[in-house]
């Protein structure tokens, strides 16, 4: 009994000296990499973070407080300190033995800033221990530095911390678990369980976790090893070019330089001797062949440096196989891989292909919102009125000077929207009872006009805001994206500009379908003479019509400045499409409105979507299709009826 009390005691001695020598000493550490926790780079910091937390509790403070920016250099003896704010001042730690080192202010220390790699590299290091930290937020930030830098080690400590009380933190852990596996575990069959178990995600973290998988270096080789993981091999003239290969093989000292002909005619001129170059007559010279053996005989005699004739390029080609070999060695991983990655390009494909969608139908309300007024004007009326881009203008214009004296935005834009409808009407009533009364009938007069009317408002807004673009801004609220994944979303902004639009096609067909102006308009429309019998005025209700499809303007020029440069030229870059979207619908009926913006819409962002690098070509080939699609129905996609078709 006394004999084991002994070796216990002599065990209890000697355990925590043998940890303590195994443990690696924070002071030697810390001296040895001096230079690079000064002065860290984020490419060689790797291994002094790893050497430091190896040294244990102390080590993973002086870590955390390097990551921080809390650590500094002592300028009276140029002692590694950990600092802490206190009062005015900084209060000192040691860096290596932890002891307080009282109070000092920040001139007496020199801070140590570490890049933000540099912290990458520290966070990463210290994730393993922060990911069972009872704050979430330590949690979550030690998360984000794994995702971003993690080895095979990490993985354990990772799939040590899977129980997390956040059901939100569980699930990235989990989905991160995974990653980590495809990329570090060593066994095969769990890193193609953890590929197929993403069953065709999306993720840009899943599909970065497989390109190394799939990623291949382009080799050649004489015998290719047992076991090459080959992703393709390669033809020389289909695949790869003659010279390309060979200069393939002379890059990884395969083969011998090739010689030029003129510099081999000059290399055997100068080793001319008795009338010979390497025991060939000079008189045989003039064949390309006997060219090729008196320099080989040369090479022989160690007079000149090799180099291949066109037949040992010929030989060395066929000796060597061109292969692109996978970096992954285990040809079931890269199959999961490829097959996972084809699934998930497919769904990307969907994917885009909504997205581009949500584009045009976006792009589509725009238009729609711009012609709807348009279609008041020239589809009901007949007006061809060209100064209805610069309506929209002028209702951009007139929320932004509405944003000048309202400063919250949501109240400014509800003060601005009725405002420019306001503005926008009456300056459609002025123009209609100035201008455009005078010229009925006469549509190339009506066009003249109001295209001289265009360019009269253009520059009053030049004088009166200047050239420069001013801002509209939108509500806090409609700040952002409405994100679905990595792949499709919409802005809010679009998303208020589509429900707006849906908002005035319900509101134009109340007004025309239910309300006594509707009435009377429609009865204008169709026969002005009978109207005019039955006590209407068409004079006040053409007044009315204008106003209304100015006003509508106006409105959509506050919709669409909030996403669009306010200018004075605003307005002329959608009175094009405007028209476009009435006519090609069908002049006089809002349903064809309607069809005709999804029309251009879907086809310009179609035509973009082939010739992304060229918007302008695209407008041109719309453009193109929409006088191909008149040509074989003038009267558009809805054929209207009454005044508007020529009744």
């Amino acid at each position: 009994m006394r004999h084991l009390l002994s070796v216990l005691a002599l065990l209890a001695l000697v355990l925590p000296l043998a940890a303590r020598a195994q443990a690696p000493d924070l002071a030697a550490v810390v001296a040895s990499h001096r230079a690079q926790i000064e002065k860290p780079s984020r490419q060689s910091v790797g291994p002094v973070v790893e050497d430091i937390a190896a040294t244990g509790p102390q080590g993973a403070a002086l870590l955390q407080a390097w990551g921080d920016r809390l650590l500094a250099l002592r300028k009276s003896d140029g002692l590694l300190v950990i600092t802490a704010p206190e009062g005015q001042g900084l209060r000192l730690q040691d860096a290596v033995t932890g002891a307080d080192l009282g109070a000092a202010v920040e001139a007496d220390l020199t801070l140590l800033r570490p890049n933000s790699g540099v912290r990458g590299v520290i966070a990463a290091a210290l994730a393993g221990n922060a990911l069972s930290d009872p704050d979430p937020q330590r949690r979550a930030e030690a998360l984000d530095a794994l995702a971003r830098r993690a080895d095979a080690g990490q993985l354990q400590l990772l799939r040590e911390a899977m129980d997390d009380p956040d059901p939100a933190l569980a699930a990235r852990k989990a989905r991160l678990e995974r990653l980590l596996t495809i990329q570090h575990d060593p066994d095969p069959d769990a890193r193609i369980a953890a590929i197929e178990g993403f069953g065709g995600d999306t993720g840009l973290d899943f599909r970065a976790s497989l390109n190394p998988i799939l990623a291949t270096k382009r080799v050649a080789l004489e015998a290719v090893p047992a076991g090459a993981n080959i992703a393709r091999e390669l033809s020389v003239g289909g695949d790869l070019g003659r010279d390309e290969a060979y200069g393939m093989l002379v890059s990884e000292g395969l083969a011998p330089a090739r010689l030029t002909p003129d510099a081999m005619r000059a290399t055997l001129s100068g080793h001319i001797a008795n009338g010979a170059v390497g025991g060939i007559p000079v008189a045989e010279l003039g064949d390309q062949q006997a060219r090729d053996r008196a320099y080989t005989a040369l090479e022989g005699q160690g007079l000149v440096q090799p180099a291949a004739s066109e037949d040992e390029v010929d030989a060395a080609l066929a000796r060597h196989r061109f292969l692109d070999l996978y970096a992954e060695p285990n040809p079931q991983v890269t199959d999961a891989a490829r097959a996972a990655l084809r699934g998930t390009e497919t769904r990307i494909g969907l994917m885009q292909a909504a997205d581009l969608s949500l584009d045009a139908l976006s792009l589509a309300s725009i238009y729609f919102l711009a012609a709807i007024g348009l279609a008041v004007t020239f589809g009901v009326m007949g007006v061809i009125n060209m100064a209805h881009g610069e309506f929209i203008m002028m209702g951009a214009y007139t929320g932004y000077v509405v944003q000048q004296f309202i400063a919250d935005r949501t109240l400014s834009l509800i003060v601005a929207l009725p405002l420019a409808f306001a503005v926008t009407f009456a300056a459609g009533v002025a123009l209609e009872r100035l201008v455009i009364r005078h010229l009925y009938k006469r549509p190339l007069e009506t066009l003249l006009a109001t295209f001289g009317v265009s360019i009269a408002l253009q520059q009053l807004a030049k004088n009166i805001f200047g050239t420069q673009a001013r801002p509209l801004t939108a509500p806090a609220w409609l700040d952002g994206a409405l994100t679905f994944n990595d792949v499709v979303s919409i802005s809010y902004i679009r998303i208020a500009i589509f429900v707006l639009a849906l908002v005035f096609l319900g509101l134009y067909l109340f007004i025309m379908n239910r309300t006594r102006l509707g009435l009377e308009v429609r009865a204008v429309t169709q026969n002005p003479g009978m109207a005019a019998s039955m006590g209407i005025s068409p004079d006040r209700i053409n007044m009315l019509t204008f106003g209304l499809g100015s006003g509508i303007a106006g409105i959509a020029g506050v919709a669409i400045g909030l996403f669009a440069k306010v200018t004075s030229e605003l307005g002329s870059d959608y009175i094009v499409q405007s028209f476009m979207t009435v006519v090609v619908g069908g002049v006089g009926n809002i349903w064809g409105t309607l069809a005709g913006a999804a029309l251009i819409g879907f086809l310009q962002k179609g035509i973009e979507w082939f010739n992304p690098a060229n918007t302008l070509a695209a407008q041109t080939y719309m453009i193109l299709f929409i006088i191909i699609f008149i040509q074989f129905r003038p009267r558009g996609i809805i054929a209207a009826r009454g005044r508007a078709a020529g009744a």
